[in-house]
């Protein structure tokens, strides 16, 4: 990699310097534009004592579960955590700590991180446990908690197409975490399904700037469903 060149030749590489006890903020909703081989990778990696920032924890067997099965993830920040019988049974037996933050805040949380903002008010989770122990302010008559800003060692995020200079396109739905995700690392490594020359993306239809990303790879998705649902007529 040289220059404004970003990309990779191999997922070794896009994740060189991942260490024990690292932050990791992961895109992704549900099985939906996750980084699919850079979770891989941090499998086979082995690390382990990791804090993982997500909207979930994939599934057993898929996603960022698989992290779950050698006890790589120490913490997870999350929001939901439905679909997932390992990381059931490793927050009850109190093996995993788990920090529950609803999607908007969690959102906010990574967007204010990528811009340097380090706290926000919001009025979301005010008299509920997400609440308790938070700074409290007045704001037009309305209650509000104090949320602060995350960043991660590393971001790993998922998109469609990019150009070599790592600037980023996703596609639909999988917008969801991943442009914020990918402002909130110190290294922020991005794969994609295609990686075309710079000039080819249309400026206006870029999501993600090349400023944010550092390493960039292309990759081969599985792209599994997370639940399908068929009737008949």
């Amino acid at each position: 990699m040289s220059g404004f060149d970003k990309v990779v030749p191999d997922y070794a590489t896009a994740l060189d310097g991942l260490r024990d006890n690292m932050t990791i903020i992961a895109g992704g909703f549900g099985l939906c534009g996750i980084p699919e081989g850079c979770i891989a990778r941090i499998k086979q990696m082995g690390t382990k004592g990791l804090t993982v920032v997500s909207n979930n924890c994939g599934v057993d067997g898929f996603g960022l579960g698989i992290l779950l099965e050698d006890r790589q993830i120490k913490k997870m920040v999350s929001s939901y955590v439905g679909e997932n019988a390992l990381f059931e049974q490793q927050l009850l037996a109190g093996e995993l700590e788990v920090e529950l933050t609803p999607q908007g805040t969690l959102a906010e949380k990574m967007r204010a991180g990528g811009a340097g903002i380090p706290a926000f008010y919001t009025a979301t989770g005010y008299g509920t446990p997400v609440g308790e122990g938070k700074e409290v302010r007045e704001f037009n008559g309305r209650q509000y908690i104090l949320e602060q800003a995350i960043r991660g060692d590393f971001a790993i995020v998922k998109g469609w197409k990019a150009d070599r200079y790592g600037n980023v396109v996703y596609r639909h739905t999988a917008q969801n975490f991943n442009p914020m995700a990918a402002t909130a690392g110190q290294i922020t490594v991005v794969e994609v399904e295609e990686i075309v020359e710079p000039g080819e993306l249309d400026p206006t239809q870029i999501h993600t700037p090349g400023i944010y990303v550092d390493r960039l790879i292309q990759g081969s998705f599985e792209k599994r469903i997370e639940q399908r649902t068929v009737r008949t007529a």
